[in-house]
């Protein structure tokens, strides 16, 4: 059975940083695209960044460009997702999906992805 856990989330002044953990358990993660999704109350689902399977190509989302990281270790099942330089507006909940394709991850929205973990709450405030 496939299984995504988030971990990491917290409350962090603005300009702050946190680390967000991807635990998966019943599949290999380097097999798999691994995204990175938020959603604030009241908007829809957004994707942050995405690392792709094959060749660990990423990508990010223009609002996180240059303060957001997503990396991936293989020896402990897990992808991470750095978060620098914190903004209110980084406040949601933030989810970690897997998704079965070798193509480079930064095409497939969120409906596609059809493993997700229960998510973890970020929240930015002084």
């Amino acid at each position: 059975q496939l299984q995504l856990v988030e971990s990491g989330g917290g409350l962090v002044k603005p300009g702050g940083s946190l680390r967000l953990s991807c635990a998966a358990s019943g599949f290999t993660v380097g097999n798999y695209a691994i995204g990175w999704f938020r959603q604030a109350p009241g908007k829809e689902r957004e994707r942050v960044s995405c690392i792709s399977s094959s060749d660990g190509r990423t990508n990010y989302a223009d609002s996180v460009k240059d303060r957001f990281t997503i990396s991936r270790d293989n020896a402990k099942n897990t992808v991470y997702l750095q978060m620098n330089s914190l903004k209110p507006e980084d406040t949601a909940v933030y989810y970690c999906a897997a998704l079965h394709t070798d193509y480079y991850c930064s095409g497939y929205p969120p409906e596609v992805y059809d493993n997700w973990g229960q998510g973890t709450q970020v929240t930015v405030s002084s």
